[in-house]
């Protein structure tokens, strides 16, 4: 006769092996189910990602307008006219889906109008209020992110990134042996950068408190990285490199990104 330990054990061996058969798959394992706060965590990030990408899509938007305003302003439509039509046909079509969810009033009629404006009746007075309405549009579509979201260094940080990113290739793109050959690429990434300040002066008075030794990189580089475009009309002669562009741009990302990280 086996010790009665033996007997128990085997009881509760057998036990086991029976709960667990009844149980099948909805047995427990070391594997659980995402908490309801890493599934929160992960839709924030998805929908900051989007904002991100969304904002960041309005941002060139804004840089090809006031690109064009500046041509407008010296009496030359037909320079201007390209980047008035960019917004339109290399960029809404990205963000159409995004708008509707967000519930943004169309506005690439208004975008096509100033276009076709431009195109055939350049001097007609209603070129300045088309104009004006259609930054009024874009400036709406960017109201549909929370104003707060818009006001956070790492949000506003990560969006001039993306913007830069742009203007770094549209430069790079426009110059050949020390030449400006291309020129709307170059005007391009002249008011993407241009509208990258705008973002960051939005923010510059938080990055002075909070983060002081990246607001200093961030800024001395914009500045130096302005530099670059002495003026709308391109001169014969590029007057920074584009590897001396980077350089810049990477600077501020590097600086940014101890921003976003934190």
């Amino acid at each position: 006769m086996k010790p009665l330990r033996y007997i128990c054990l085997a009881a509760a061996a057998f036990a086991v092996v029976t709960l667990s058969s009844c149980l099948g798959d909805n047995a427990p394992t070391t594997e659980t189910s995402p908490t309801t706060e890493t599934v929160t965590q992960t839709q924030t990030n998805q929908n900051g990602e989007a904002d991100v990408d969304y904002m960041s899509k309005m941002a060139l938007m804004k840089g090809h307008l006031l690109v064009a305003k500046e041509l407008l302003d010296k009496n030359e439509p037909k320079q201007a006219e390209p980047h008035i039509g960019h917004p339109v046909e290399e960029i809404y079509g990205d963000v159409e889906d995004q708008l509707k969810q967000r519930d943004v009033k169309e506005f690439k009629t208004t975008l096509g109008g100033l276009h076709d404006l431009v195109k055939s009746k350049p001097k007609d007075a209603k070129v300045s209020t088309s104009f004006v309405s259609s930054m009024e549009a874009v400036d709406g579509a960017i109201a549909a992110i929370p104003e707060e979201q818009r006001n956070k260094p790492e949000f506003v940080l990560a969006v001039i990134n993306r913007v830069l990113d742009t203007a770094n290739e549209e430069y790079s793109a426009a110059i050949a042996n020390g030449k400006i050959v291309e020129d709307i690429e170059y005007q391009d990434s002249r008011g993407f950068v241009v509208y990258a300040q705008d973002l960051y002066n939005g923010i510059s008075s938080q990055m002075k408190t909070a983060h002081p030794e990246e607001d200093k990189a961030i800024t001395s580089s914009m500045s130096e990285l302005s530099k670059a475009w002495p003026s709308v009309i391109p001169p014969s002669a590029s007057a920074k490199t584009p590897e001396e562009v980077t350089t810049l741009v990477k600077t501020i990302e590097e600086n940014s990104q101890k921003v976003i990280k934190n």
